[in-house]
This record gives C-alpha cells, structure tokens and sequence, in this order.
C-alpha cells in the first residue's frame, strides 16, 4: 500500500510540474526543479509538508496574477511573463527541500525538521501574500529601517494591511500543519515564525538588496531560512 501511495504521488507531482509549465506559471526549468524540491519535501515530511507546499504555490500564484494590469500600470509589477524560474523555485522552497532531505536521511530527527519546514514555508507565504496584496490594498507605506512615509514598490517598503496578509497567510500555513495527525500544537511559532521571517525579508530588502549587495533569490532564501530556525528555536523550549 505504502509502494501504491508513494507512486501516486509521485504522479500527482509530476502532473503538477507539466501541468504549472502549460499554464506559464513556471519555466522548463523552474517547474522540473519544483518537482525535486517537491519530492525532496515529501520525502521528509509526507503529505502534511505537500499541502503546505501546495497553499502556499496556489495563493502565491493567484496574489501574483490579482489585479496585476493595475500593478503594471503602477510600476509594481513588470510587464509580460510571471513564470517563475528555477532560482525563485529555490529561493522560496530551497529550505524546506534541505531540511526534508535531511528529515529522509535521519528520520529520528522528523519531527522537530517537519516543523522547521512548516516555519520556512509561513514565512515564504507570509512574504508573497503581504508583498503581491500589500501592494494592492496597503493605504499607508513606510521604509522598515526609517519609518518614513514611502510609496509602494522600493525593496523594504511595507504597510499594516500588508503585514496583516502575510501574518492570515502564515495562519493558513499553520492550519494545514496541526490539522494533520500527530501535528498538534506549535501553530502559534508557525504563525510567529512568519511574521518575523516577513519582517526580516524587509530588512534585509531595504539594507542589503537596495544596496545590490544581493539579491532578491537570497533574500527570500534567507527569510525562509530565518522562519525555520525561529521554530527550532522555539521548539527546545
């Protein structure tokens, strides 16, 4: 039975894969690259972490494409293709495929990499939902490092309707998470792991990337890599 359902999934991811190529939603490459980070994940965390997975490229997907001629028009978006690539794929999923690889490699550590994965993944949702809505329903804008009024659009720009979003999208994450069996509990570190790891992701916007030290890739790397050690921290307490 375990062989049946593990190849079925395996189908169900490729499908995915072809299916998010077809409908532009990612590249050749970026969509044969979510299906390793996908398998990655799966492998270490089982369906519980594929669901995440799965909210979190539906929701991202459907907040980049809302109202996006008006982000266009703005200047909030650029025009033509928003396929993702294999760098975004890594960027945004990169973390959770190391930590499920690792939960594959040394199960008796599952658990507490399942739950880092849970993290990274709220705060990647937590990132796109307050960046790509934010954007859209945000009233007031404000520098994260000065708290000076700003307009939309510059790297590390955020609002209060925004971080709302990311925060109700990291909650989604943290849903799915305890719903499945054996997950009870840690929802509110998911939850906090994405408000803090959204929050890092301006910082580091508006200090490191403004200043072209890196780039937009690393920076949301490094958000889901803060969202997942905030859970490993705050699971040894």
């Amino acid at each position: 039975m375990d062989f049946i359902d593990h190849y079925l999934i395996y189908v169900v991811l490729s499908i995915g894969a072809i299916l998010s190529i077809v409908a532009k939603k990612l590249t050749v490459t970026g969509g044969t690259t979510g299906f390793a980070v996908a398998l990655l994940i799966f492998k270490g965390a089982g369906y519980a972490a594929i669901e995440m997975l799965a909210l979190f490229f539906i929701a991202g997907s459907a907040a980049t494409g809302w109202k996006s001629a008006k982000k266009q028009r703005t200047g909030l978006q650029e025009t033509g293709s928003n396929r993702r690539t294999a760098g975004q794929v890594i960027a945004n999923g990169g973390t959770a495929a190391l930590l499920g690889g690792c939960s594959w490699l040394w199960p008796e550590h599952a658990a507490i990499l399942q739950l880092a994965i849970a993290g990274s993944l709220a705060s990647a949702t937590a990132d796109t939902l307050s960046s790509e809505l934010g954007s859209v329903y945000g009233r007031r804008f404000y520098d994260i490092i000065t708290f000076k009024a700003s307009s939309p659009g510059p790297d590390g720009v955020v609002s209060l309707e925004g971080t709302l979003i990311g925060i109700a999208g990291a909650a989604m994450i943290a849903a799915i998470y305890v719903l499945n069996p054996g997950n009870a509990g840690f929802a509110w570190s998911i939850v906090f792991a994405g408000a803090i790891g959204n929050l890092a992701d301006s910082v580091l916007g508006a200090t490191l990337e403004r200043e072209n030290i890196i780039g937009n890739n690393a920076v949301n790397f490094l958000n889901t890599a803060i969202g997942a050690a905030i859970c490993l921290l705050l699971s040894s307490f």
